[in-house]
């Protein structure tokens, strides 16, 4: 977990050295090597700009790094990592309760360190977003003049919370939260290793796939869960960790539900039917339910956008215009704040007037294509942009609708095998009964009735 500096800020070879006998489990299990870190592979990649960071050398040639990502993805431990490939000396602010005065003092010794000594400072500024301009401005001269190497964390977009200076002068990394395949290793790792819980218990796989949802991507949550599901395990006689076990450590009932079985299925079949049936108090229960069992929030927004256009269509084309905003707004701002945004969108869509014009319409007329009722464009819709166009007849006939009155010309657009198939038949629900008055009126002027 990070370790904040009080008011003065304290300065040391390496966070790797000091003893953390007494520490979480997530400190404890920090990696102290890059082979030891786990996930973001493609931000250390080889040849990567953070790859080359990481890598022993000299720390003035170093860069500044903004590490954007989800809480639980690496950051700090990164900022470690650049400090102990350079031998520099690390320091750490936070700007939770750091000011403009510690800032300038870290600087200060900092550069005392690089001309005294020759010593580099790598300087972490962690949830660097909080700091105002002022006190990001305080960062600048350190920065600069390369008496500093920062590394500053964030986990919301830099490009809106940090200053344009400070980003032109580093480089931006993006961080993703860990996938599944990386939580699990951490926790195994972390019940075997001696510096963890050296074997004093084991997890079963379905307490195993409990603390992968719980964890969503956030490796130091997960071993927070997983130390404290071990008390509760040991201290009922039983070495093993069950779901129960880890329900009672973390407060959270169990939900049974496997991301890749039949309740993720089974409960996603149950929301979207559910707020097909305007029912918004079901369609909540069973969004509660993916919520509390770790479901990808993003799942959840995808199958709204898709509900937006199947199960509500023409009759209200402004649910599609809400399902993606909803999509992009998840996307941005994640858990917990998501569920609020997953609410709004799933109570308007339940709410919504239904129409399946738009999927009926689409899938009759693939239908008719795979079954080779295709027929041939009609001369006149041809393309005419070409030499001896008119030669063929392409475009001749055409009529150009913006020049008849009310915009529509008669004229046959399907080709001659289809020229009397219906696709689109409106509803007469929401303002699809407009649209309907609509359609019936061009289809009497396109000589289609």
């Amino acid at each position: 977990m990070p370790i904040h500096l009080p008011k003065t800020p304290v300065m040391t070879d390496s966070l790797f050295d000091q003893d953390t006998g007494g520490s979480p489990l997530a400190v404890r299990m920090r990696p102290r090597t890059l082979d030891e870190f786990v996930g973001q592979r493609r931000a250390i990649a080889q040849g990567s700009p953070l790859h080359k960071l990481l890598q022993p050398g000299d720390t003035d040639t170093k860069s500044s790094v903004i590490l954007w990502g989800p809480p639980g993805t690496g950051k700090t431990t990164l900022a470690q990592l650049i400090a102990r490939a350079g031998s520099a000396k690390f320091m750490e602010l936070s700007a939770i309760n750091a000011g403009v005065k510690d800032v300038r003092d870290v600087i200060s010794a900092a550069q005392d360190n690089k001309s005294l000594y020759g010593v580099s400072t790598v300087l972490f500024v962690d949830e660097v977003h909080r700091f105002n301009k002022t006190q990001q401005d305080a960062l600048l001269p350190g920065v600069e003049n390369g008496w500093v190497t920062l590394i500053a964390a964030t986990t919301e977009n830099p490009s809106f919370s940090v200053i344009a200076p400070l980003m032109s002068r580093s480089l931006l990394v993006t961080l993703s939260e860990l996938d599944d395949t990386d939580v699990s290793s951490v926790i195994s790792k972390a019940i075997i290793d001696p510096r963890g819980l050296n074997g004093a218990v084991t997890v079963n796989e379905e307490a195993t796939q409990m603390l992968i949802r719980l964890a969503g991507g956030d490796a130091r949550r997960a071993l927070t869960v997983l130390e404290a599901a071990a008390g509760v395990a040991l201290s009922n006689s039983h070495s093993e960790i069950n779901v129960d076990d880890i329900s009672a450590a973390s407060d959270h009932n169990v939900v049974r539900y496997d991301k890749a079985g039949d309740q993720h299925y089974d409960i996603i079949s149950a929301y979207i039917k559910s707020i097909r049936g305007s029912d918004p108090d079901a369609a909540l229960h069973y969004l509660a339910r993916m919520l509390e069992a770790g479901e990808d929030p993003r799942f959840i927004a995808r199958r709204l956008m898709i509900s937006a256009s199947e199960d509500i269509g023409l009759a209200d084309n402004s649910m599609l215009q809400l399902a993606v905003a909803a999509a992009q707004t998840v996307a941005l701002i994640g858990m917990p704040e998501a569920r609020i945004t997953l609410s709004q969108a799933t109570i308007a869509l339940a709410l919504a007037p239904k129409s399946n014009s738009a999927y009926l319409a689409i899938d009759n007329a693939i239908a008719d294509i795979r079954q080779g009722d295709i027929g041939i464009v009609p001369a006149p819709l041809r393309d005419s942009h070409y030499a001896r166009a008119g030669d063929l007849g392409h475009g001749i006939g055409y009529e150009y609708p913006h020049d008849a009155p009310g915009g529509i010309v008669a004229a046959q657009y399907l080709p001659d095998a289809l020229k009397t198939t219906t696709y689109y038949r409106p509803t007469d629900r929401g303002t699809e009964a407009g649209l309907s008055a609509l359609w019936r009126k061009i289809r009497t002027l396109l000589g289609r009735d």
